[in-house]
């Protein structure tokens, strides 16, 4: 995966994936593939992107990366067992993009926690729940996000795989 610091954000790539099946290392690799289809389908993103709908009753991609920055703070305060964010400041589309992955990336590293192993019947919303609600609808959505971009005539990059977590040479 590519080096990490202050300037560059995770899932630029999908992690190695870990030796053994478990419940959890299966979970975290669930969040990185989410996580690499974030990075990549908000890579890139212009002020018209953000702004385009396909329709008038629909979220612009601005209002759905709005709600998907809310799934992975729903996904992380439950995993995590912390309190609420109750944060409501207004953060820009960058800052958001970035606190979105941070927060995939604090979950799938916690999942992947050999040393204190996550329970996942530990959760005040059973992990079934968590798998079928949140972490499917961002994917669902991450799919808009990519689809409002190419309508908006930025289209996903065609190098990325999604199949192998990198990008095509």
């Amino acid at each position: 995966m590519m080096a990490q610091n202050e300037d560059k954000l995770p899932y630029y790539e999908i992690p190695d994936y870990p030796e053994a099946y478990t419940s959890t290392t299966v979970a975290a690799r669930m969040i990185d593939g989410l996580g690499f289809r974030y990075f990549w389908a908000t890579e890139g993103l212009k002020p018209e992107d953000l702004s385009y709908k396909a329709s008038a009753s629909g979220r612009s991609s601005a209002e759905t990366i709005e709600h998907l920055y809310g799934l992975s703070k729903f996904i992380r305060n439950n995993i995590l067992d912390s309190d609420k964010d109750e944060n409501k400041e207004t953060l820009s589309f960058k800052e958001k993009r970035k606190r979105t992955l941070l927060n995939f990336k604090i979950v799938s590293d916690v999942l992947k926690d050999t040393q204190k192993p996550f329970k996942l019947e530990a959760s005040e919303v059973p992990f079934w729940n968590i798998i079928n609600g949140p972490i499917a609808d961002a994917i669902w959505h991450c799919g808009q996000v990519v689809m409002l971009r190419r309508a908006s005539g930025n289209p996903f990059n065609s190098n990325v795989s999604v199949f192998s977590g990198k990008l095509k040479k």
